[in-house]
């Protein structure tokens, strides 16, 4: 505000801002309203019901509520909430009147907003107006001829209330304007509910043709051929092949046509309908028929007399195709799936043996994928088909004998071959198939299939064989080390497990060390052995100083409840930060120190909490040039970084900077202050004045 001093007028005096720079935390408008939003549902206890006795008061509670109603609607008229919420109000004081009212002024308002007539309405017949629900209806349906919810709601009220020749009104007047599927289908129903089948029949009649699809014709035919008109029924498939022409011929049509005479035993004029629809519709649209006329003369009639129109024409295109790329392994499965479908064994052996005869040229693995599915294709057509387990054994061994063992193998055909031998009860076999696989080729799947069968026959013998077998070829694999230490551990031998894991973590190169070294942590705490977990990790760290390691030493420490527990915790916590304080990784000693501080807070003290605190690092923004690949230069980039106290001491620049702006921060408010001073009265210098040093002291 301007005020005067000694006649002279003067300026209020305006804060100069010295670091513009953003804020560390942004905050967004949205984040501030939702926060207060918050904070005022917290501290606002929900109003409480009142239950009002006095008839006068209750007629100033109904006035001041009519007021409130009535300023809305006058501030925004087109709100249909509010319309709403006013009429609801008014049903709820038992006000009829003065609802029906509100909700005429609203149609007013918004004579095409549905909802306001679907309350309306929905009012009217709570309150059992029926005439005046009829009413509303009728208006909103003259209004809205198009909204499918007033033709349904109207149409249900008045079969609830028995009115049924009514409700035939309200669909006969729907259905003058050729609504959708669905409420044609409404109005047949309510004729069946009725037992109207000739008014439905009508109304099927004229559904047909204002929505003349294929389903729509199959529904009328089905609906005859429920109620016993077969001759009907018939005669609607006619229909409806007479409507479409042999210009737009469907398939669908046909196969619901012959599989309505088939269900009539008329198999003859089934054979004929689909003879006729082969004979004129598209080959290449026509496959569900060639696949219904393949199953109905499967059932009913003799395979020779299609097969000259469907089987030849397909065999000789696959023919055609293989004869062109004999490698085209895709075309040789289509053959073959043809060919099973005829069920000759003879003729599908054939195909089978000219299908494998075609070995890949190039002998990488990617290349013979497809063609040893041929080989697994017969291994099982010989064996659930054709029944010829000896057959079906030497696909397998031909197949073994093909692959070239020394460059790739399939473990999947090991596999396989072990467990059609168990289907036939021959696990000495089997086994022999497994020694010769992993003997040519030392997968880590068959190893596990090997030992899951020994497992499954409880020869733990042998599983222990087999993990050694395993680690021999496989020392770097900690998964199998696991496995066999957690077989060890279900069979009770404690001391064979913990041998096992040892050995495992002196081996020299491992896959996943992390894995073996939480699955040894955890099996001596599932053996109430914190102190082998405990030389454990120290151990590990001996090894690495990763942070994780380092977390979960702190988090294992401090699952006891006592002192001590949270003593060793905060031990390894030092230990870590001493450990990581020499490091450049910032990160990891940030995540670290906020890990600390997390349990100091929920365990430590005042004096503890403010140890960690005085740990912490700044954050501060830097700048670095960035260069691409080939050096170029792309500019400067932005990033954060950390620096923690120790660095601040040792890096007395960072004082020295400090200081200097802290002196030009105190020079510019001096200034600031001596141009102040100069504009005012030589007698009001007397006056008692305070400013706010750099440091935020006052100096008088």
């Amino acid at each position: 505000m301007e005020h005067t001093m000694g006649g002279k007028t003067k300026m209020p005096k305006i804060a100069k801002v010295n670091n513009k720079a953003p804020a560390p935390v942004q905050i967004t408008a949205e984040q501030l309203l939702r926060e207060a939003k918050e904070r005022e549902l917290e501290l606002l206890p929900p109003p409480p019901k009142r239950k009002i006795t006095d008839p006068q008061e209750l007629e100033e509670y109904k006035l001041k509520k009519r007021k409130g109603f009535e300023d809305l609607l006058r501030k925004n008229k087109s709100s249909i909430q509010n319309w709403i919420k006013y009429a609801a109000f008014e049903d709820s004081m038992k006000e009829i009147q003065r609802a029906r009212s509100v909700y005429e002024r609203g149609i007013d308002v918004a004579h095409r907003c549905i909802p306001l007539w679907l309350k309306y309405a929905e009012m009217e017949m709570r309150n059992k107006q029926i005439n005046h629900a009829r009413n509303i209806w009728d208006r909103a349906v003259t209004i809205l001829p198009r909204a499918n919810q007033f033709w349904y709601k109207y149409a249900y009220m008045e079969e609830m209330v028995g009115n049924v020749a009514g409700c035939r009104q309200v669909f006969e007047r729907w259905m003058e304007w050729e609504p959708d599927e669905q409420a044609w289908h409404s109005y047949i129903n309510f004729e069946l509910r009725y037992k109207e089948v000739e008014r439905a029949r009508q109304v099927h009649e004229k559904f047909v043709y204002i929505h003349p699809d294929i389903k729509n014709w199959v529904k009328y035919a089905r609906f005859e051929e429920r109620f016993g008109y077969i001759i009907k029924g018939r005669q609607v498939f006619e229909r409806a092949v007479e409507f479409y022409g042999e210009d737009h011929m469907e398939p669908n049509l046909f196969v619901n046509f012959a599989r309505f005479e088939e269900r009539q035993k008329e198999y003859e004029r089934a054979r004929v309908i689909y003879k006729y629809a082969i004979d004129r519709i598209d080959k290449q649209l026509a496959g569900d028929l060639f696949k219904a006329y393949t199953i109905f003369e499967k059932k009913f009639g003799n395979r020779s007399g299609i097969e000259n129109v469907i089987v030849s024409k397909r065999k000789f295109q696959y023919e055609e195709e293989v004869k062109a790329n004999p490698h085209n392994y895709d075309a040789w499965f289509d053959y073959l799936r043809l060919s099973e479908d005829e069920g000759d064994v003879e003729s599908t052996r054939e195909v089978y043996e000219r299908a494998i005869s075609n070995i890949p040229l190039v002998t990488q693995k990617r290349h013979w994928r497809r063609y040893i599915y041929l080989w697994i294709n017969y291994a099982l057509y010989e064996e659930l088909e054709s029944k010829d387990m000896e057959r079906a054994r030497d696909v397998y061994k031909a197949c073994l004998d093909v692959i070239p063992h020394r460059k790739f193998t399939f473990a999947k055909i090991w596999i396989m071959f072990a467990h059609f031998e168990i289907r036939q009860k021959d696990v000495t076999q089997a086994r022999k198939i497994f020694g010769v696989a992993i003997g040519k080729c030392p997968k880590d799947k068959l190893f596990r299939q090997y030992i899951e069968l020994e497992l499954q026959l409880r020869e733990f013998d042998r599983c222990r064989i087999l993990y050694e077998r395993f680690l021999e070829t496989a020392s770097d694999n900690c998964t199998t080390w696991c496995r066999f230490a957690e077989l060890e551990t279900l069979l009770g031998d404690v001391d064979r497990a913990r041998a096992i894991y040892e050995i495992a973590v002196d081996q020299p190169r491992l896959d996943m060390p992390e894995l073996l070294w939480k699955a040894y942590i955890d099996f001596e705490l599932e053996q109430d052995e914190k102190d082998n977990a405990r030389k454990l990790y120290e151990r590990l760290l001996d090894r690495t100083q990763h942070i994780k390691v380092w977390l979960s030493y702190a988090t294992f420490e401090a699952t006891g409840s006592d002192n001590s527990a949270f003593n060793r915790a905060r031990e390894v916590y030092k230990k870590a930060n001493s450990s990581l304080k020499n490091s450049e990784a910032k990160e990891e000693r940030l995540m670290l120190l906020e890990a600390w501080k997390k349990f100091e807070t929920e365990h430590g003290d005042e004096t503890s909490q403010n140890q960690i605190n005085r740990l912490m690092p700044k954050r501060v923004k830097k700048r670095r040039k960035v260069t691409t690949e080939g050096g170029i230069d792309a500019g400067w980039e932005e990033y954060y970084d950390y620096i923690f106290p120790e660095e601040e001491e040792a890096q007395p620049n960072l004082k020295l900077l400090a200081m200097a702006k802290m002196w030009k921060a105190k020079k510019e408010e001096g200034d600031s202050d001596s141009d102040d001073s100069s504009d005012e009265d030589s007698a009001s210098d007397d006056e008692n004045r305070t400013v706010a040093g750099p440091s935020g002291s006052n100096d008088a």
